[in-house]
């Protein structure tokens, strides 16, 4: 008798020890992951946007938003309205939440520098896209060659007037502050120089329609003749196209934009502009959020990311991808 309790002491003893073993495995962690994937650590990513009333800047949240939703990241977005004192305190409160990661659209390229080092004293890791900051850590910028683009408009203007060695051109300008505004700038007037083209007009409408308009208003009544109008965006682009209609002179003058939003591409369809440079804002936003989780994954990442632009008449317009 007290030997079968003895065995049965054993047979216990045994069952409790493998119970034990099996307890004390190592199971797979679900918590932990290489990135916002479903499953893995949800990430959560600070949009700082310089402003959101501008169909270019809309487009490009749109991307960052898609490439979060596609890797189950938490995106927290805030809207400057293209004031640079706003988006320093948006980016304050953007700390505060303790984000992975913040990426941020400019409002002003030397004015941002402070809430870059302000993200820097935190040890949050910034992104920078379409416009760049002046100062402060950034481990990578997202951005097109805004030069390039430039020398394109300026090329294409060119090539229209070849031959006519008395062209009349106006260029009009975005928000001189950005490194944007001034390099589309500076590469429009380095192709207008080699070629001897003249702009008789120049001046500032900060990216925005209405300020375009008024503009291109004040600039055709000063001058009678105009061959061709360069503006370095869209919306500008889409404010003087109204100055110009109202003035009845749509068909005696060129017009460029650049960053190819959908307006835009309805009027070169339907031949109200000439050419556009595609800068398309979607895949600027995707490649800023994916690039961002490259960083937090620990990757090398390029410090300067350019994306591809290009020319876009009415012989291209219908082929050109702007989104997924």
């Amino acid at each position: 008798m007290k030997k079968g309790i003895r065995i049965l002491t054993l047979v216990l003893s045994l069952v409790m020890i493998f119970a034990f073993i099996g307890c004390t495995k190592e199971t797979p962690n679900t918590q932990t992951g290489d990135n916002g994937a479903a499953g893995g650590k949800k990430y959560k990513v600070g949009l700082s946007m310089n402003t959101l009333n501008n169909p270019f800047f809309v487009d490009a949240k749109n991307g960052v938003q898609k490439a979060a939703d596609e890797n189950n990241v938490e995106l927290i977005v805030t809207d400057a309205q293209n004031s640079a004192a706003t988006q320093v305190s948006d980016i304050e409160n953007l700390i505060a939440q303790k984000p992975d990661l913040i990426i941020i659209d400019p409002a002003d390229s030397d004015a941002i520098v402070a809430a870059v080092e302000s993200c820097n004293a935190a040890n949050i890791p910034v992104i920078t896209m379409d416009r760049e900051s002046n100062g402060g850590e950034v481990v990578a910028h997202i951005g097109f060659n805004a030069i390039k683009s430039g020398n394109i408009a300026g090329e294409y203007i060119a090539e229209q007037l070849k031959g006519k060695t008395d062209a009349k051109i106006v260029e009009i300008q975005g928000i001189m502050g950005t490194n944007v505004a001034q390099n589309r700038s500076k590469g429009f007037n380095e192709i207008m120089e080699k070629n001897n083209l003249k702009v008789i007009a120049r001046q500032a409408a900060d990216f925005d329609r209405a300020k375009a308009m008024t503009v291109m208003e004040n600039i055709l009544q000063a001058n009678p003749e105009i061959d061709a109008v360069y503006a370095s965006n869209d919306e500008m682009a889409l404010g003087a196209l109204e100055a110009i209609k109202a003035a009845g002179r749509l068909d005696d003058i060129i017009l460029v934009g650049c960053d190819a939003i959908d307006q835009s591409l309805e009027k070169i369809r339907d031949g109200e502009m000439e050419a556009t440079i595609a800068e398309p804002p979607y895949f600027l936003g995707k490649q800023a959020l994916e690039t961002g989780l490259a960083v937090l994954k620990g990757e090398t990442v390029e410090k300067s990311v350019i994306l591809d632009n290009q020319l876009v008449t009415k012989e291209n317009v219908d082929t050109l991808k702007t989104r997924d």
